[in-house]
């Protein structure tokens, strides 16, 4: 242990996440791969920061884990959960049992090590990194993607298959172990019958469903009454590290007890405030994680044998994406969401190293053959984030786009003088109201479930897509006078506007952007109108939050319209700007500036004698006492005395 101890580590981790992190994202690489470069910069092959005791940190840092898998069984309502039985058993099974039997036969063929053994470095390596994998998805956006959501289930299924792993790896043994004192570990069920233990483990996950539906809640309604946060943190923090603690006694993986728990407390009140407090927490343990990972990969021995771990390298993730990717063909995956399935699991998992231990403890491997693996598993996890990039950014232009729908587009029997493209929370919203004041228009949509749905609900909706100018044809585009793009995706937009303005050029287009930068493209195209998409909501709520604040109406109405009115109009002036990083971001922040000046001057000067007659809440408020007065004098008047 370097000199400072503790104090010492924390300072060499942090620092070099925050130098290696920031350059990673920015050279598109992820946050993964950065922790995983500052954990090989700072480990004992390199610069030398961090020793053995890095170690030790693996351990720790592995809590990081089990946090992110409760915070995911926190997003998964119970009954979402059984819709997902059929991935997770399915080709979460199928991955792990084709991928170990493939390994195990490979290692047979080409070594002359026993089946035991051969059937061990199978299983093991056939799991994959829960950890990264999940973080750098879900770092992309892409977790809720089809490919996304079947390597999920996967990943779920194999933290499942662990349990059975480990208890089979024991009646596996070849030899006696000269490493049990530095691996052994020890359950409080371990002495105990097969039968008594499977009841003790079957009767702990009962108790985690049934104290997460009933106990669980009430405790945290008690504990949130006090009003200290810092309590409610803590009792989430208890509540994590106590699952864990179970788990690991009874011989379960954590991860799986507290995705459990996630689970089951999905449906809670105090889901968001769990969410909330534990967040931090699992993002700076996962990132400990992963730099964990990077320092610990051996060089000392990959130098020694660069050729067979390399080899080993090769193979293992050349073995998954083929597995991977004849399964997602055979569950039906596009070729975009099947490429992103295989190259995010084709890797080994965090779970390798506690096999491998687990296996030297038990004598089923040896040390000369399980140090080459683990090295090679660290490797492999090393380079997810590169697979990830290099699929993203090489294979998917020419491969994943070019995937054609399986469903044809449909026949289009009807024609109208207005077209509306994507038929969304949008454009349904324009639809309806176009249709409420007695104007019909042609709907296209281009995702299924969509059209379903709202054929379902009694609209007549097209499927197809809108960038095709044959489809534009057929709904009638040559005769309409209006196109009206409204999908919510910002480069198909612009090819819509490019076909529908190549093909019919006497087409008024009308469309919405998504942001600023889509703004400006589709200001480009010189379309009749661009509307962004949050712009009159956010403005109407605005006007209201004055009103509510006590603003007079006359006030509120000419702010908004003088905002409305040199907001637009400055758009056309940070357009010219835009590619210009430094002048775009002067110009934008001295149109803050003056738009603030220019409402605040007209709120205090100009706005105090104009326009008082139409503010009804203004007349009220003036004349209530006037007209209550008179009242009163009225009844005076009239009475006897």
């Amino acid at each position: 242990m370097h000199e400072g101890g503790f104090f010492y580590q924390a300072f060499v981790y942090l620092t070099a996440a925050v130098v290696a992190v920031p350059v990673a994202k920015r050279l598109g690489l992820g946050s993964v791969l950065g922790y995983l470069i500052a954990g090989i910069l700072i480990g004992p092959f390199v610069f030398g920061f961090i020793g053995e005791e890095g170690q030790d940190v693996m351990h720790f840092a592995e809590f990081g884990v089990v946090m992110m898998l409760f915070l995911i069984g926190l997003e998964l309502q119970p009954s979402l959960l059984w819709k997902m039985r059929t991935p997770i058993l399915g080709l979460g099974g199928i991955q792990v049992l084709v991928t170990a039997i493939i390994i195990t036969a490979i290692t047979l063929i080409v070594t002359s090590l026993p089946w035991q053994t051969a059937l061990v470095i199978g299983l093991t390596l056939a799991l994959s990194s829960t950890a990264i994998v999940l973080q750098t998805l879900n770092e992309k956006g892409l977790l809720k993607s089809e490919g996304g959501q079947n390597a999920f289930s996967v990943l779920l299924f194999q933290d499942i298959a662990v349990i059975p792993i480990l208890a089979i790896i024991p009646l596996l043994a070849v030899a006696e172990s000269s490493h049990a004192d530095r691996y052994e570990t020890h359950t409080m069920i371990e002495n105990l019958p097969i039968i008594w233990q499977t009841l003790i483990i079957f009767g702990v996950i009962i108790s985690i469903i049934i104290a997460g539906k009933y106990l669980i809640s009430p405790a945290f309604r008690l504990i949130a009454q006090t009003g200290l946060r810092e309590l409610f943190t803590a009792a989430a923090l208890l509540l994590v590290i106590g699952i864990t603690l179970l788990m690991t006694q009874v011989g379960l993986s954590p991860a799986l007890g507290t995705f459990l728990a996630g689970v089951v407390l999905a449906q809670s009140e105090y889901r968001h405030e769990l969410e909330t407090d534990i967040e931090p927490f699992k993002g700076l343990l996962l990132g400990l994680f992963f730099i964990a990972v990077g320092a610990s990969i051996d060089f000392q021995l990959i130098f020694q044998k660069p050729g067979t771990i390399a080899l080993i390298v090769a193979a293992l993730v050349l073995i998954k994406l083929a597995v991977l990717i004849v399964i997602g063909r055979i569950y039906g995956m596009k070729m975009d969401n099947n490429l992103l399935f295989a190259f995010g699991l084709a890797q080994g998992g965090e779970f390798a190293f506690v096999l491998f231990s687990f296996a030297l403890q038990n004598g089923v491997i040896e040390i000369n053959i399980a140090n080459p693996l683990i090295a090679a598993v660290a490797i492999s996890m090393a380079l997810t984030p590169l697979l990830m990039v290099f699929n993203e950014k090489l294979i998917q232009p020419y491969f994943g786009t070019t995937e054609v729908s399986d469903r044809e587009a449909d026949v289009i029997d009807e024609k109208n003088q207005v077209i509306i493209a994507g038929f969304g929370r949008y454009g349904s919203t324009i639809g309806r109201f176009l249709q409420a004041n007695g104007t019909q228009a042609t709907y296209l949509d281009i995702n299924p479930n969509n059209v379903d749905l709202l054929r379902k609900l009694g609209f007549k909706v097209f499927y197809g897509d809108a960038s095709r100018h044959d489809l534009l044809h057929a709904a009638g585009a040559a005769e309409a006078r209006l196109l009206i793009v409204a999908v919510d995706d910002p480069d198909k937009a612009v090819e819509i506007v490019e076909t529908a303005q190549k093909h019919f050029p006497n087409l008024d287009i009308i469309s919405r952007s998504m942001n600023w930068f889509n703004h400006y493209d589709m200001m480009d195209k010189k379309t009749i109108g661009v509307y962004r998409e949050f712009f009159d909501s956010a403005l109407r709520m605005a006007a209201d939050a004055l009103s509510f604040l006590g603003y007079r109406s006359y006030q509120v109405q000419r702010a908004l319209k003088k905002f409305r009115r040199y907001d637009e109009k400055y758009l056309y002036k940070l357009a010219a700007t835009r590619h210009e990083g430094k002048t775009f971001l002067k110009a934008g922040r001295q149109y803050i500036e003056d738009l603030e000046k220019m409402i605040l001057d007209d709120i205090e000067n100009e706005a105090k004698d104009k326009d008082l007659g139409w503010d009804t809440a203004s007349i009220v408020e003036e004349f209530a006492p006037i007209v209550k007065k008179m009242q009163e004098e009225s009844k005076n008047e009239q009475s006897p005395g």
